[in-house]
């Protein structure tokens, strides 16, 4: 990474997990919030250019309650400099088991790069082809279809945090990142610190698992927050934040259509895990995933998303 400040270079390592899980559970403020919400949800829709995945017999029917993935880009966009998706996180939602399956992939991971037509870190195909191939890489590795994304810039999402009124959460480990204090037990965390207390790694003997876990942390911080009848008074700031920080091409009646069918998946997320072995190749550091580990991972998200495995 290029030396940047630290506030604008890391960033917060979760995406639009939250941001999806917020959209059902808001949704049950429709009477009140409606036009507020219909509005953010108008600047925050860019839809791209893409053919429907070849994965796919017919598009993603929500009144029906097909399961559906979504893809999550976390983007450090800087000024002269497209940047690149330093977290990518794939959502897999299925109504029928009420479940929501979660899959970090390291910015790392070496794959082929669809477009490009040779392998390099994952995290690259936004550098390259923007959304549509990171969504088409993805779906090359995991081997089931993208339906959606979601985009948000990484120090934005400090405004989110702050637009709930903070979130709390329990720290199992004592730690100082940036000049803040993490102390054990329950901590409240504003949005500045709950990107410090999410992105520290080094300190955590757990390294990258660690993360992942005060990641999901902060996740559900901001659901319990975003979904409390508190927020009702914050909801305007709430949809200031998204439509400020996030892209996405779900529309505002595929978003209503969510809450009205999905919003019981909500409940249960389970976070997946993809094991890789770090190795430099010409220098370069890349994560390689085992033929054996990554078709584990694809027939556990095909399951998921009612798919014959491949």
């Amino acid at each position: 990474m290029r030396s940047q400040p630290v506030k604008s270079r890391k960033g917060l390592k979760i995406t639009g997990i939250c941001l999806l899980i917020l959209f059902i559970a808001l949704g049950a403020y429709a009477g009140t919030i409606y036009f507020s919400f219909k509005k953010a949800v108008v600047t925050m829709h860019h839809p791209i250019e893409r053919e429907l995945s070849e994965k796919r017999a017919a598009p993603v029917m929500f009144e029906e309650k097909d399961p559906f993935s979504v893809l999550m880009l976390g983007v450090d966009e800087r000024e002269g400099d497209k940047g690149r998706s330093d977290t990518i996180i794939v959502l897999t939602v299925n109504p029928n088991n009420n479940s929501v399956k979660m899959l970090s992939i390291p910015r790392d991971t070496r794959t082929n790069i669809i477009g490009m037509g040779k392998e390099d870190k994952i995290n690259h195909a936004y550098a390259f082809g923007g959304v549509p191939m990171s969504m088409d890489t993805v779906e090359n590795f995991l081997g089931i279809p993208i339906d959606y994304y979601l985009q948000i810039n990484m120090e934005g999402f400090e405004d989110i945090v702050n637009a709930v009124g903070g979130v709390t959460v329990h720290n199992d480990l004592a730690f100082t990142e940036n000049g803040f204090d993490f102390s054990e037990g329950e901590i409240t965390l504003d949005g500045e610190k709950a990107l410090s207390f999410a992105r520290m790694r080094y300190q955590d003997p757990r390294g990258d698992f660690g993360r992942q876990l005060r990641q999901r942390q902060i996740i559900q911080g901001v659901i319990r927050e975003g979904a409390s009848l508190s927020s009702l008074t914050n909801f305007a700031d709430i949809f200031s934040a998204l439509g400020k920080n996030l892209k996405t091409n779900l529309t505002f009646a595929e978003i209503v259509e969510i809450q009205k069918n999905y919003r019981d998946a909500a409940q249960s997320v389970q976070q997946l895990e993809i094991k890789q072995q770090g190795t430099l190749i010409d220098g370069i550091y890349y994560g390689l995933v085992s033929q054996e580990e990554q078709q584990r991972i694809r027939t556990e998200l095909q399951t998921q998303l009612e798919l014959g495995n491949e």
